[in-house]
């Protein structure tokens, strides 16, 4: 029994697996239809919604056609009626210039003559309006920038306005020294003004006498002679030509001094040693009262920061500023301006060429080469004009005056000329019969360019051109 249940329950045990597993089996082939089915349902609509798009497309895509083709059928419509218009609008144009033709009496030539003389009379006037408009625009254009930066160069420097004068005082130790000056009959003073060539002033001013002459140089060396042979107290000719030459070695030195000085004080390489010298003996001179050594470094100084602000190498710049004056201290040469002597022996020392032509060319006595020739002349312009730099006397004022009246006379219609503010201002005064307003325009200019031409100033000259026309009547 025990077998035969073990037995049963084997094939019970087995019988309900076969069942579990063709249950199982039976499910999974369903559920694997049921996809199958799903999916080929699936893959129908999408199917049918491709080809309903499609459809859609084509039609769509047929109806821009029909309309293309209407959209070219009435343009082609149009441009065949725009063709027929401008076919009848050159046959009415061609029309109308023969009748204006026969009218007219004209051949095409003349008639296109006549019509641009009508055209240049009634627009001559607007067109030169216009003209001196532009000009006018473009003039105080570059008239502000460079104002501009012309006072941005000048405003970052700061120079001394003292002025040096053409005596000099000496203090002696007593009264007998100036009869000791003198001397037996005058020899020592006359010995003493020959050798120097001052003028040795004594007069009633107890303990001082003083030393006049021009020539800066001389001054000083006359007023070391002179205080050396006060300090010594033994007065003779002999001594006196002795002390002079001493003093005049003296004064070489300290001008090379002075002269390396300034080209160290402005961060230049070291220059030739003839040069340095010629320069340092600026300091012993003057240019209306001012300086010139002073004056020579404050051109320097302008030159390289004007070159700066207009973008180029300011090195040369402030070479050709510092040594633009240096000829005034070389001695005279037949016909040869300072400025060309002063270009002359910077290129015989193998100076910049660019420094060389700014040398020369900073009173316009030849043509500038470059940009640095113009930025001497502006510079030398401001450092002389700028208050207190200079003195001038009366007779080189009136000589000033006379020369602008005389140049503006040379002109025809000018009927006077009056100059004002120190030569600072040219009123010129015209004959409204001779000059109109257009030649007056130009009248003003070449009055303009011959003054810069033929004149040498410092800074500007106001040049004002008054045409006037009066008409009187008396009423009775």
């Amino acid at each position: 029994m025990a077998a035969d249940q073990s037995i049963l329950a084997s094939v019970a045990f087995s019988s309900g697996a076969i069942v579990a597993y063709a249950v199982a089996k039976w499910r999974e082939n369903t559920l694997g239809a049921l996809r199958d089915a799903r999916l080929r349902t699936e893959v129908e609509l999408a199917r049918r919604e491709a080809t309903v798009e499609a459809s859609e497309l084509h039609a769509k895509a047929e109806a821009e056609k029909r309309e293309a083709n209407q959209l070219k059928a009435a343009a082609e419509i149009e441009a065949h009626l725009a063709a027929e218009l401008k076919a009848e609008s050159e046959r009415q144009r061609d029309f109308l210039g023969r009748e204006l033709q026969r009218l007219s009496g004209l051949n095409p030539e003349e008639a296109r003559k006549l019509t641009i003389d009508t055209l240049r009379k009634e627009y001559q006037d607007e067109a030169q309006h216009l003209r001196r408009e532009l000009l006018d625009q473009v003039e105080q254009d570059i008239s502000d920038e460079a104002r501009r930066k012309l006072l941005s160069a000048m405003q970052r420097l700061t120079t001394q306005t003292t002025q040096d004068a053409t005596t000099v005082a000496v203090s002696l130790p007593g009264e007998e020294m100036k009869g000791r000056l003198i001397g037996r009959e005058g020899r020592n003073i006359r010995t003493f003004e020959q050798t120097t060539g001052a003028t040795l002033l004594i007069d009633e001013t107890p303990g001082v006498v003083l030393i006049s002459c021009f020539d800066p140089v001389r001054r000083e060396i006359a007023r070391i002679a002179l205080d050396r042979i006060v300090k010594d107290g033994r007065i003779s000719p002999g001594l006196i030509e002795d002390t002079v030459r001493t003093s005049s070695e003296e004064v070489v030195k300290q001008a090379l001094r002075h002269g390396r000085d300034a080209v160290r004080d402005l961060g230049l390489p070291p220059m030739d040693p003839a040069v340095e010298e010629l320069l340092g003996r600026l300091y012993f001179r003057l240019s209306a009262n001012q300086n010139t050594l002073a004056h020579s470094i404050e051109v320097a100084q302008l030159c390289a920061m004007l070159a700066a602000e207009i973008g180029i190498d300011p090195v040369p710049a402030k070479r050709a500023g510092l040594l633009h004056d240096i000829g005034k201290a070389i001695e005279a040469e037949a016909g040869s301006s300072h400025a060309l002597a002063g270009a002359a022996l910077l290129r015989r020392v193998g100076e910049d060429p660019r420094v060389v032509n700014a040398v020369a060319a900073h009173h316009r006595e030849i043509e500038a080469e470059s940009l640095y020739a113009p930025l001497v002349m502006i510079a030398d312009s401001a450092s002389g004009s700028r208050p207190g730099a200079r003195a001038s006397t009366l007779e080189s004022y009136a000589q000033r005056v006379k020369r602008l009246e005389e140049v503006a006379l040379t002109f025809e219609g000018v009927s006077e000329a009056f100059a004002f503010q120190s030569g600072r201002e040219l009123r010129v005064i015209v004959d409204p019969g001779k000059i109109d307003d257009f030649g007056a325009t130009e009248l003003i200019r070449r009055i303009r360019l011959k003054v810069e031409e033929t004149l040498s100033y410092q800074g500007t000259v106001k040049i004002v051109l008054i045409r006037e026309q009066r008409f009187t009547e008396e009423a009775r």
